[in-house]
């Protein structure tokens, strides 16, 4: 058996047609949307939203841990639309409408693929409008397991809560219990990684992302072979073993535009 796996796609939908090539079932850990490409602020929501000089701007601030000054600035720029911060229904509508341009791309890709697909969300997707983009050997998967070549994968969708206010954060609570549901499986498949400090810096970012806890203890508790995901772009440790479980980032497929691929 060959599975190929990707995370971090952020609309690199013409490489994401060609991930399952040569496999035997494609896995994707989430984060399909562009919001902002913070190495080419003229790609994404954001820019195409309020132009590339304010998605620079944007940047500084975030790369600069001024989220409180980041969130002003932004709300300035939907005021610059019309949209004052109390309308959020107006303001997710705009966003929505920019998404499912993506989501189309992004599932028809999917559609693409020679071998079935295995999907989770990440903490910039919006699971509501998933369901708009149903796609035959398509199959979505939150806190649910699939047998695949007699190994049993399990799935967590999601982050968790961070001052960045990503649209699909979980409560650390609701975030367990779907980990713990898992025990069992083979291989724990999610977007964030376990709370580890070398596997959640960015070295180019140069700064911790959040880390979950319960799937490091889910690691001690559980101790599944393999535990997969992705979020840390540039990880300072890409693969670790915990115990018997291997830990590894799957690579940021928007920049790589190659799968990770596990056999056995």
């Amino acid at each position: 058996m060959r599975v190929h796996v990707v995370s971090d796609v952020h609309c690199n939908s013409e490489a994401l047609a060609r991930a399952g090539e040569g496999a035997d079932a494609l896995l994707c850990l989430g984060d399909l949307l562009l919001f902002l490409d913070y190495h080419d602020h003229s790609r994404g929501i954001f820019p195409d939203l309020f132009g590339r000089e304010n998605a620079t701007e944007f940047v500084r601030l975030r790369n600069a841990k001024r989220y409180q000054d980041a969130h002003a600035f932004s709300a300035g720029l939907w005021a610059g639309l019309g949209i004052g911060p109390e309308d959020r229904q107006a303001r997710r509508a705009v966003l929505e409408d920019a998404a499912r341009v993506q989501y189309a791309e992004l599932f028809d890709a999917f559609a693409a693929s020679p071998v079935p697909v295995y999907a989770t969300y990440g903490n910039v997707d919006i699971p509501a409008l998933w369901r708009e983009f149903p796609r035959q050997g398509v199959q979505v998967l939150d806190g649910q397991a699939v047998e695949i070549g007699g190994r049993t994968f399990g799935f967590v969708g999601g982050g968790l809560p961070t001052p960045g206010r990503t649209p699909y954060e979980v409560d650390e609570e609701v975030y367990a219990a779907k980990v713990a549901a898992l025990d069992g499986v083979d291989v724990l498949c999610c977007h964030i990684p376990p709370a580890v400090p070398e596997l959640t810096y960015d070295t180019v970012a140069r700064r911790f992302e959040r880390g979950s806890e319960a799937v490091l203890e889910a690691i001690h508790r559980a101790r599944p072979r393999t535990v997969l995901f992705g979020h840390i772009h540039q990880p300072l440790t890409a693969r670790m073993r915990i115990g018997r479980t291997e830990c590894v980032n799957v690579g940021y497929f928007r920049g790589s535009g190659r799968p990770w691929a596990m056999e056995w």
